[in-house]
């Protein structure tokens, strides 16, 4: 266990907190806690080490929705899904977007401590391409709506003509986001724009 590692919980439930807080910090695990998604979210940042405890049923954004925009903001963090609420529908939702892990409350120790090894090792695993992730997800985090759209676009193959039609706006007003989106992607090209996005926007 890295000692750069920390278990980000985040659950609505204040007794949950403390009860997972104790429990982790016997089994030598450094944590912080955030009562709802959108705490995390002004806390997140691409350096974050270790794993995610996300609840599912939160007031506000729930856990499923978070767990999605994170990876969409470039998070490499692995998540741990638990609930209280289990189903298949949610099980499936979780793990399409590459969950390690769904647990069903009341949490087991063995399986918790289990799965946020595996969390680690996942992660540890992905070490190398850890930089360049983070560099991306901060390269990314900085265009805005419609720039993000033209990438994706762009990355679709799609022309300039193309996108001024999908978009409702002028060719040259495309060709403006395009050449800023570049810039701030730092892509040389687009076949370069491309093979960025297939390493690291997934």
């Amino acid at each position: 266990m890295s000692s750069e590692n920390t278990v980000y919980i985040v659950d609505d439930d204040a007794a949950v907190r403390d009860a997972l807080g104790l429990l982790l910090s016997l089994n030598g695990y450094r944590t912080a806690f955030f009562a709802d998604a959108e705490a995390f979210l002004q806390a997140w940042t691409p350096a974050m080490r270790g794993c995610m405890l996300l609840d599912i049923r939160m007031p506000g954004m729930d856990g499923l929705t978070l767990q999605k925009t994170l990876r969409e903001m470039g998070s490499r963090l692995p998540v741990l899904v638990i609930t209280g609420h289990g189903d298949v529908d949610s099980a499936r939702e979780a793990f399409r977007s590459q969950a390690v892990d769904f647990l069903e409350k009341p949490l087991q120790e063995k399986q918790l401590v289990a799965a946020i090894e595996e969390a680690f090792q996942r992660q540890a695993s992905d070490a190398r391409a850890s930089p360049a992730h983070a560099a991306w997800a901060r390269r990314y985090a900085s265009l805005t709506p419609r720039e993000a759209e033209v990438m994706g676009l762009v990355v679709a193959g799609r022309h300039n003509r193309e996108i001024a039609r999908d978009l409702g706006i002028s060719v040259r007003t495309v060709e403006v986001h395009k050449t800023r989106m570049m810039e701030k992607l730092e892509a040389a090209s687009v076949a370069d724009l491309v093979r960025q996005h297939l390493l690291y926007g997934e």
